[in-house]
């Protein structure tokens, strides 16, 4: 029963690996881009810390929501970076 528990640990840590190799591999390329979320299409938390999953967001283009873009993209969709963000909504 313990070589058991040891080879399915062994199984769950790569298969864990491998996601995050795979999220890290979809974030090159990209940039956070604030104020251009629709309502519900956020990509996780905002800057208020209200909440910390994606698909949260309550109004389209809220300053402190965001989602990932094309690197360089941000300002054509009229978006903002962390600090303008933060700034916007005080």
């Amino acid at each position: 029963m313990n070589q058991r528990l040891i080879v399915s640990s062994a199984l769950a840590s790569a298969l864990a690996l491998g996601l995050v190799g795979q999220v890290a591999a979809q974030d090159k390329g990209k940039e956070k881009c604030y104020g251009i979320a629709k309502a519900g299409q956020n990509d996780c938390g905002n800057l208020a810390g209200t909440h910390s999953c994606a698909g949260q967001s309550k109004v389209d283009n809220d300053p402190g929501e965001w989602k990932y873009v094309a690197k360089g993209t941000c300002k054509d969709m009229k978006g903002m970076t962390a600090e303008e963000a933060k700034k916007a909504k005080k």
